[in-house]
């Protein structure tokens, strides 16, 4: 009873992976699905246009505020009183008469006012505006590098989709290998040629082939859900590359170091020089400002009304000589993280260039590996073509011929996982050196 539990969810997962629908996909289609969709890229989108808002704002340096009200009173104040008739311009001689200075009746006074507030000179937020707008080129820079991530990340993904298919079919032929070794050894063992030890050994074979088949197809499945992750793709698919796994020779060479025009390395310099601006900012708000001001009212004892008016115009040198050394803080930090920031720039273009050697090497390590192993490809596909025939006239011994059987499967899966290795690190030098 307890086997039939065991075997239930197995089969349920075999009806399963059977019933997903197989889409096929090219490489080219998967990189624009990605670039359409991919959430990581519109993320990044989104982070330009944080950056893109905040520049906006900077508008306000040479841009004036304007300002609407209307405010309504009530009032006995004496002094009140007496300036809201003066603005309402129905100042009489009574009004003059000292009791009703001193006691004066309720008075409704509504003021509608245009107020405008006009920089001048504010040099500090010049250059603020400026740090603005190199974060802003920063994350246009960033966004770039982003797609340009995901562009390999989708090539590494689909590569793998293509290797575990590849494993799939080497394993798949290696059980049809494996069934007919075991019909000769049924054969031969009812013929009285071999002994039982030999028979459950290739049944052994035959079984271990399939277990690595189940786990070939649950590295399939791992990888076209991974793909269809970075497509940010929600229907429940199986994905086939209909591209195949073939060697891509390199034609060009590649840079020595990495390119300085590289999307992330000039968003980081970017980024060194808004760090830049705004320590000089910083320096800036020392000196004083100059604004500009004015604003127009109407007045009138009835609500929206506006029988008298006046207006007011100047400016305003203001200047904040001492904040209880906020301002020297301040300074000093921006100080800091503009050290920060060309130390961290120095460190990511020379990590940057660790990382081009270190992909140059996987290059050359993965074309001579390349070589070894296709050369081992073909010396143990003859030598299971020698053990067959030798099986086959009984001549072979059968652990001679499972070990011939096994190790060709494995280096077909070798030779294909190094075209896998030497494709990737071509991949990687290009993404590396991308200007």
């Amino acid at each position: 009873m307890k086997h039939r539990f065991l075997i239930l969810p197995f089969i349920i997962f075999v009806f399963f992976v059977q019933a997903q629908e197989t889409v096929s996909i090219s490489k080219k289609d998967a990189i624009l699905k990605v670039q359409e969709n991919n959430t990581s890229l519109k993320i990044s989108q989104q982070e330009f246009n944080l950056a893109k808002a905040d520049y906006k704002q900077t508008n306000a340096v040479f841009l004036p505020n304007i300002s609407v009200s209307h405010t309504g009173i009530a009032t006995t104040n004496p002094l009140m009183a007496f300036g809201s008739k003066l603005n309402q311009e129905i100042l009489s001689a009574n009004d003059f008469n000292p009791n009703l200075l001193n006691n004066p009746s309720q008075i409704e006074n509504y003021s509608t006012r245009i107020e405008i507030l006009q920089p001048l000179i504010n040099i500090d937020g010049i250059y603020q505006r400026r740090a603005a707008k190199t974060k802003m080129e920063a994350m246009t820079l960033q966004t770039q590098r982003t797609n340009d991530y995901l562009t390999f990340e989708v090539e590494k993904a689909y590569m793998q989709l293509q290797l575990s298919y590849k494993a799939v079919d080497v394993l798949e032929k290696a059980l049809e290998a494996a069934n007919e070794n075991k019909k000769l050894a049924d054969n031969s063992f009812k013929q009285g040629y071999m002994q039982r030890a030999d028979v459950l050994a290739v049944e052994v074979r035959v079984i271990e082939v399939k277990n690595q088949i189940q786990t070939a197809k649950s590295n399939v499945h791992n990888a076209s859900d991974y793909l269809l992750f970075l497509m940010n793709e929600t229907q429940d698919v199986l994905l086939k590359p209909s591209d195949e796994l073939i060697l891509k020779n390199n034609t060009s060479g590649f840079a020595k170091k990495v390119p300085e025009s590289r999307a992330d390395i000039k968003a980081m310099d970017f980024a060194t020089q808004a760090y830049g601006n705004l320590t000089k900012a910083d320096k800036m708000a020392f000196l004083p400002r100059l604004n500009a001001f004015g604003n127009y009212e109407l007045y009138d004892d009835k609500i929206f009304q506006g029988n008298a008016n006046g207006y007011l115009f100047g400016a305003q040198l203001s200047w904040d000589v001492f904040q209880g050394s906020k301002r020297f803080g301040k300074l000093q930090k921006s100080k800091a993280n503009y050290e920060k920031s060309k130390l961290e720039y120095q460190q990511y273009v020379s990590k940057s260039n660790l990382e081009l050697n270190k992909a140059k090497r996987m290059l050359i390590d993965a074309e001579n590996k390349l070589e070894l192993t296709e050369l081992a490809l073909q010396q143990s596909k003859e030598s299971l073509r020698i053990r067959t025939n030798r099986f086959k006239e009984g001549l072979e011994k059968t652990s001679d011929l499972l070990i011939a059987e096994t190790q060709y499967a494995n280096k077909q899966l070798q030779y294909y996982q190094t075209i896998f290795e030497y494709n990737y690190a071509q991949a990687y030098l290009q993404f590396l050196t991308k200007e």
